[in-house]
Formats: structure tokens, sequence, C-alpha cells
């Protein structure tokens, strides 16, 4: 079986708290993960629009875009609003040969919001899942069609965050929307992240190996503090410096034949975290627990050629 590592750019630049950003140049941020050992990265805020830019870019750091966030809102919002958004991302990523582009629902989302508390976070009926599910399916059969599939990211603080509502999501969209597992969410929401590689692995087409510290996460008054507060007080590092079982996690994906993409997607403060040194630790545990599961991990980086 052959994986890919990646990393999100999110280790560097936080696009919800600036003040837990570290100014390093884009070219420097891709230095710093390839000198780790990754191939990948997701795309920041710092990346170009333009294909013809971006791509010498990543050609001289030997990397390529494995990913990138977008910012949906058909929780509130019509397709044709969600279409003529994302339509831009889906050309630049086709010209850049990235594997995918990630869902992350926003629509009534508290987590960019400081002044939310986690108990705050918005909750759905079950007559407004079940027509959530099929919109962003639909949603996600049209992006498949223009040449773009897309990754389902579940996420802390928005519609779709507990292991429950991960299944009602799931049990109610179909397979034109892929699942982005994230180990670190999934954990922070109380849920069981093996469980949820048995339930939901032929959907899963990313990975997000986020660690979570378990003392924080544990110890947060989540009637009074947000995401971002948890965030800024480290609730997430990389694998191999929190508490998840990364080699677990790892062998039960390896167990169902997954193939594609790991990427460490760890927002932190990069004065006490630095990125160069939470890559490079993040990038050993995981040839180590990747190795132990049989995984081939790929080395090249840019295309050759």
């Amino acid at each position: 079986m052959k994986a890919k590592l990646g990393m999100s750019p999110i280790a560097w630049w936080n696009d919800d708290l600036p003040e837990l950003s570290d100014d390093v140049s884009l070219e420097e941020c891709l230095r710093q993960s390839r000198s780790a050992g990754f191939t990948g990265m997701e795309k920041g805020r710092r990346f170009p629009e333009d294909p013809q830019v971006m791509l010498p870019i990543l050609r001289a750091a030997d990397v390529t875009l494995c990913g990138g966030w977008f910012s949906g809102t058909l929780v509130d919002e019509e397709l044709a609003a969600n279409k003529d958004r994302i339509t831009p991302m889906i050309e630049l990523f086709k010209a850049v040969n990235a594997p995918c582009i990630v869902y992350g629902e926003v629509g009534r989302s508290i987590q960019g919001d400081r002044s939310k508390p986690l108990a705050t976070k918005p909750r759905l009926s079950d007559d407004e899942m079940k027509a959530y599910a099929r919109r962003v399916t639909e949603f996600g059969e049209w992006c498949a069609d223009q040449g773009m599939p897309l990754s389902y990211h579940h996420h802390m603080a928005a519609v779709v965050e507990t292991e429950p509502e991960l299944d009602a999501f799931m049990h109610n969209s179909g397979e034109g929307i892929p699942l982005l597992l994230d180990a670190g969410h999934l954990a922070f929401a109380g849920g069981d992240v093996l469980r949820a590689v048995d339930n939901h692995h032929a959907r899963i087409n990313h990975v997000h190996v986020k660690d979570i510290r378990r003392p924080v996460v544990d110890g947060l008054d989540r009637s009074r503090q947000s995401f971002l507060d948890a965030v800024a007080l480290g609730a997430f590092t990389v694998p191999g410096d929190g508490s998840l079982d990364f080699g677990a996690i790892v062998q039960r994906l390896a167990d169902y034949g997954y193939e594609g993409w790991f990427v460490v997607e760890a927002e932190q403060d990069p004065r006490k975290a630095p990125p160069q040194k939470m890559a490079e630790i993040g990038h050993a545990e995981l040839m180590r627990v990747m190795t132990a599961a049989g995984y081939t991990v790929e080395t090249e980086g840019f295309p050759k050629g």
C-alpha cells in the first residue's frame, strides 16, 4: 500500500488567530516542511491563486499541492452560490493536479468566533440534517463532474462535530461526497476514531493526522471557552507530541486498504511550537507507524519532467 505525507500551512500561519502566525514566506514554509520529509502542502492564504504563479513555486520547493479548504455554506445557502464561489478553486486545483478540495461547513459555525463557547455550537434537527446531507451530496457530485472531488471535513464547533452527527451525516449523504477523517477533531469532540474508521472507511478519501493534548482538551470549560481559546491553549499538536495512538489509527486505515494522503494539520503558537521542529516530530512518528502498518511512503515531491 502506498501513502503520501503532507502538511497544512496552519502550523505557520493561522487564518482565524493571526497572532498565532510565524512571519515566514510561502517559500520558507514549503522549504521547512520539505526538509522534514513532507512531499505535499495544503493551500493556505499566502498561496497565489494563479496556477502559472503557483506551479514554479511548488516545483522549486519539490512539493505538490495536496488539498485545501473551501468554506462552504450549504447549511444556509443555495447550491448556486457555493458553485459560483468554488469554481475558480476547482480550476486552480485541476491546473496544479491537486487530489481534492476540503469542504468545511462554516454556515452557522462558531469555530471562528472567540466570543462563542464550545457548548453553544449549532445543532441540526433530524430533518435539517437529512436535507443538509442531500444538498452536500449534490454539491459533491457536481464538483466531481467538474473534475475535482471534494472531501467533507467534520469540524469542532460546526454543524457536524460529534461522532453521532458524523454518523447521521454519513447515513443521509451519498457516495458523491467522500469523507475527510480528522482524528484530532473527532477525538476533541469525544468520538472514537477507530470506530469511525470502521463505520465509514469506504468513503474516506483524505486523512488529517491531527493530534490532541488530552489534558488541555479535558481541562476546557466548554460553557465558557471557545474553539479558538482551545487552539490558543495548545489543544492540537502533531503526531508523536500528543495523546492519540496513531499506530492504532494508521493500522486500522491500512486494514481497510486506505491509500492516499495523510496530512499533518496542527495549529499551534509557532513561538511555543516551532513549525519546523513540529514537522520533524510529526514526520518521524508517521514514518514509524506507517512502516509498521505496511505502508510504502512515497518520497517524490513535485513530478519530474
